[in-house]
């Protein structure tokens, strides 16, 4: 019965989460649009369902230890997109119970993949309830939790380390766990703000700004309109978009310390983020001059503009599109898909492997040339001119070689559905990196909703594991984790 007081926090959370739902009941009562009645009666659904939860769990309540932090951040992840999709179904009949639960579990990892073919006739309300998962994900629910769970006696800090990706995990950047996530919360909250001003001083509705930049700081890449950020066909508004789509790829640690340090050498100082920039900057440049060479597009200039756009929205793992890439030289848009497994940093809310851990993977690599020529030498790895624990070097390799043998499995059982190879594998690089379109069927002219509910739950699976960094996911189908 290990399941019973993770079950109760759920239930606790759960109820915190069915009050966002009034956000959107205040929008679709403003605007009068037919999303009112579906989220009233989510609304009840959800808190009635949480509330009768917790009675039946109240017995069960205790400390969580620290195993428990995996089965608690796995569960939420499971349960929160399970509510997120009630809306949806009850909105529309013809959205069946895969789907919306795919679209929820979407929006929570930031994915940014949909199922819903005309987003310019959906509801304002269902259209920021869709932005408003992206944004609520895009830090982590459990961060957010674990600045409340202290307030009802839970203790949280197994919960963080469980959760959060990368060395932030180790990094305390306030004594209490409590006001770490607070000030991740605030800066987070602080850029969606800045960002949504700036894109309705370039142009856009109040309404699609609040939406977007929600969905640019959190990575989500979810847009009001059908033809994504290309709508707008404003440079204004890509170079804005880019410039958060770089800051929500940022290690937030780092943000947080130019902030308070009201400097930024921070930046400069943080290795991982010069790597992303100069991987990003020189693979904008090789790639406008191929597209330009191969007659994709007249001149040099537009190239940039359409190639810098979404391969920072690719390669960050954000999912935004301007152009139907799909249709471009097949080196591209694979190149840009390859860029999402590893450009974010860790510390971020992006996904795929992460900057910080290609970095050890490429270093150790060169340690071994040394050890081969030198097997005396002495030579310790180094990351932002820290030292680098060999137990931690062993864990990156590990993970990373985990990483490819989930998309391997996945590839496999998408190709054995029926699926080509390139629609297979890219919409499980798009998965498991939580970076929205793929390629082939599922580019950016398309969408998911032309697959089959096992290719969907295929998918579903992909972004949970990488959303949670696998490790956190995958040790729960282990013998050992249900051993007392």
């Amino acid at each position: 019965m290990r399941f019973l007081p993770t079950l109760h926090i759920l239930a606790r959370i759960a109820l915190l989460f069915s009050l966002t739902l009034l956000a959107p009941i205040g929008v679709a009562w403003f605007n009068h649009d037919q999303g009112f009645m579906p989220f009233v009666h989510a609304l009840a659904l959800l808190a009635g369902s949480s509330i009768a939860l917790m009675a039946v769990t109240l017995p069960f309540r205790r400390e969580l230890a620290a195993r428990d932090g995996f089965l608690l951040v796995t569960g939420l992840w499971v349960l929160l997109p399970l509510a997120a999709c009630v809306p949806l179904m009850l909105y529309s009949t013809q959205l069946p119970f895969t789907y919306a639960y795919f679209e929820g579990m979407s929006g929570l990892t930031t994915t940014g993949s949909t199922v819903i073919r005309d987003l310019d006739s959906l509801p304002l309300s269902l259209n920021l309830w869709r932005h408003m998962l992206n944004w609520i994900g895009g830090m982590g629910i459990i961060v957010l939790a674990v600045a409340i769970l202290p307030l009802l006696g839970i203790g949280g800090m197994q919960l963080f380390k469980a959760e959060t990706p990368g060395p932030i995990k180790d990094t305390r950047l306030k004594p209490r766990i409590r006001e770490t996530a607070r000030n991740l919360w605030l800066v987070y909250a602080g850029l969606t703000i800045v960002c949504m001003l700036l894109l309705k001083s370039a142009g856009m509705s109040w309404f699609d700004a609040v939406c977007h930049a929600m969905a640019a700081i959190s990575l989500g890449g979810l847009s009001t309109h059908s033809t994504n950020v290309g709508y707008f066909d404003s440079p204004a508004i890509e170079g804005i978009l880019i410039i958060f789509m770089l800051l929500g790829a940022t290690n937030f640690a780092t943000h947080y310390l130019a902030l308070s340090r009201r400097s930024l050498l921070a930046y400069w100082r943080d290795g991982e983020l010069r790597a992303m920039l100069g991987v990003l900057l020189a693979a904008a440049l090789g790639l406008s001059a191929y597209l330009e060479w191969q007659g994709t597009y007249p001149d040099y200039l537009t190239a940039l503009r359409h190639v810098a756009f979404n391969l920072v929205s690719i390669g960050t793992a954000c999912g935004f599109a301007t152009q139907d890439f799909g249709s471009w030289p097949i080196f591209v848009p694979l190149l840009m898909l390859l860029l999402s497994c590893f450009i974010c940093c860790a510390g971020s809310v992006g996904g795929g492997i992460k900057m910080f851990r290609a970095l050890i993977l490429i270093k150790e690599a060169g340690r071994q040339f040394t050890t081969l020529l030198h097997p005396n030498a002495v030579r310790p790895m180094r990351v932002n001119g820290m030292a680098v624990p060999t137990p931690v070097i062993f864990s990156v390799l590990g993970f990373i070689a985990l990483y490819f043998i989930c998309v391997v499995v996945f590839t496999f059982a998408l190709l054995l559905s029926g699926l080509d190879f390139l629609t297979s594998f890219s919409a499980v690089i798009a998965s498991i990196n939580n970076a929205g379109p793929g390629l082939g069927e599922i580019g950016p002219s398309g969408n998911f909703a032309i697959f089959t509910q096992p290719q969907i739950w295929v998918c579903t699976a992909a972004m949970l594991i990488g959303r949670l960094e696998i490790f956190s996911v995958l040790i729960l189908l282990t013998p050992q984790f249900w051993r007392s």
